[in-house]
Formats: structure tokens, C-alpha cells, sequence
């Protein structure tokens, strides 16, 4: 099992810029594949990125695209999310996520979530 954190989040001004970071503990973290999703009020759970095990596979949203990188830290146990030139339809509660799959887009292939952080952006 994993326990996620996530950290970070905050109000901006559009344009602007944030790094989420997500600590996790338990065991054989360098075994998961990770991601961060997002919900808006109203809205469904969303993919945002997902990095692989060894963090050389990435995939964004389309709608991040440019803008968001994501990385991991296999010996501190920590994933990120860099999030640049924000804009006001970012605004959601960001979550961590670790699937047991090397590598995974799907929600429904991830096993372990954080409590997530709330990033809002303002016009």
C-alpha cells in the first residue's frame, strides 16, 4: 500500500504559475505509476498527467499541454506538478494518484489516492 499527500495548491492570478508536490509512504514507491487528476466544481474526476515508473514516459491532457509538467523522485518519494501560465478554468481540487500499472491514463486503473489541494485561479 501507498499513502499519498499532496501540497501546494493556493490562489493565483491568471498567468501565474504553481508546483504541487505529492510525498508518499508505504513501501516500494519506484513500483507505481503515478498521475494527478483534477475536479471542478460540477464537474467529473479529469486526467491531467501520468508519468511511468521509471519517470521516462509522460502524457498530458491536451488541455495542459506546454504548460504543466510532471516529474517523480524515485529516492525522495515524491511526484510534482508544475503548473505555468495557469488560467481561471484550472481552478479544481488536484489529486495525486498511484496505479499499480507501470503506466496508466485510465482512472479506473489507479488504486491509491491523496486527499487532493485545491488550486484556484483567478481572472
Amino acid at each position: 500500500q501507498v499513502q499519498l499527500v499532496e501540497s501546494g495548491g493556493g490562489l493565483v492570478q491568471a498567468g501565474g504559475s504553481l508546483r504541487l508536490s505529492c510525498a508518499a509512504s508505504g513501501s516500494a514507491f519506484s513500483s507505481y505509476g503515478m498521475g494527478w487528476f483534477r475536479q471542478a466544481p460540477g464537474k467529473q474526476r479529469e486526467f491531467v498527467a501520468a508519468i511511468s515508473r521509471s519517470g521516462d514516459t509522460l502524457n498530458y491532457a491536451d488541455s495542459v499541454k506546454g504548460r504543466f509538467t510532471i516529474s517523480r523522485d524515485n529516492v525522495k518519494n515524491m511526484v510534482y506538478l508544475q503548473m505555468n501560465s495557469l488560467k481561471p478554468e484550472d481552478t479544481a481540487v488536484y489529486y495525486c494518484a498511484a496505479s499499480n500499472s507501470a503506466y496508466a491514463i485510465s482512472r479506473s486503473l489507479y488504486n491509491y489516492w491523496g486527499q487532493g489541494t485545491q488550486v484556484t485561479v483567478s481572472s
